[in-house]
């Protein structure tokens, strides 16, 4: 089997998820001070936000892969 069939399909997958859930959260580790032998760490949150051209495009460009098999 082709790759090309399986990298739309894995394209289609994650621009559906795109569409789904357009914020992506995520925990960070920042080392902000080291005093000795004491070391103050801080975690923050981020927020990545999808844009929803971008979850189209991928399942766009997932749908053609899968359907031109040949080549």
């Amino acid at each position: 089997m082709s790759l090309k069939p399986l990298a739309g399909l894995a394209l289609v997958a994650l621009g559906a998820a795109a569409l789904a859930w357009p914020d992506l959260t995520y925990t960070r580790d920042r080392h902000d001070a080291k005093l000795g032998p004491l070391e103050f760490t801080v975690k923050e949150k981020d927020t990545l936000h999808l844009p929803a051209w971008l979850g189209l495009a991928a399942v766009a460009a997932g749908t053609v892969l899968v359907w031109r098999r040949k080549g």
